[in-house]
C-alpha cells in the first residue's frame, strides 16, 4: 500500500469519527469512498509503537526548544537529546518539529556600518572633552552608539 492512500485513508476515517453525530458513517464512507469495515477496523486499532515513541520525543523536542528560547534547530536537539540518552536520526528530529510547527529563530550577527577608511575631511576636535561650558548654547555634542535595531 501507497503511504499516501495510507495517510489519505487516515484523514477520511478522522474525518468520520469527529463527524460521526452529524451524518451516518455509511453515508459518509460512501461519499469518502473508503469501507465501512475499513473504518471500524480502524477505530480498534491501537497507536504503533513508533507513533507512542514520536509523541514521547515530541515533548521533549518542545521543552528542549522553549528552553534555547526557539532558537535551536534539529541538530542541536538531537544533540540535546543525546545527552538525555535518545538516539533518534537528525531527520526524524526535523520530521517531528516541522508536525509541530517548530522553527527555530535565526539571530543575525550586527555588523557595525562604519567606513573608517575613507578620504571625506574629519572635522576638528575643537573641545578636545573639556565639557566645563559658562553659557547655553555654547557647546554642542553628540553621541554615536550603535544600537541594533529590527530594521537595520
Amino acid at each position: 500500500m501507497n503511504a499516501l492512500h495510507f495517510q489519505e485513508r487516515q484523514v477520511k476515517y478522522r474525518f468520520i469519527k469527529h463527524h460521526k453525530f452529524k451524518f451516518s458513517v455509511e453515508m459518509m464512507c460512501k461519499t469518502l469512498k473508503v469501507s465501512k469495515s475499513g473504518y471500524y477496523n480502524w477505530l480498534k486499532l491501537e497507536p504503533s509503537k513508533r507513533w507512542l515513541e514520536n509523541q514521547k520525543l515530541s515533548t521533549h523536542i518542545n521543552q528542549i526548544f522553549e528552553d534555547s528560547y526557539q532558537t535551536y534547530g534539529s541538530p542541536r536537539i538531537k544533540a540535546e537529546l543525546e545527552k538525555l540518552d535518545y538516539h533518534v536520526s537528525r531527520p526524524r528530529v526535523a520530521k517531528i518539529m516541522r508536525a509541530n510547527y517548530l522553527v527555530a529563530r535565526k539571530h543575525r550577527k550586527f555588523r557595525f556600518m562604519t567606513d573608517s577608511n575613507h578620504n571625506y575631511p574629519i572635522a576638528p576636535n575643537i573641545l578636545n572633552q573639556n565639557f566645563d561650558v559658562h553659557r547655553i548654547n555654547q557647546v554642542w555634542v553628540s553621541d554615536m552608539t550603535y544600537i541594533q535595531t529590527g530594521g537595520g
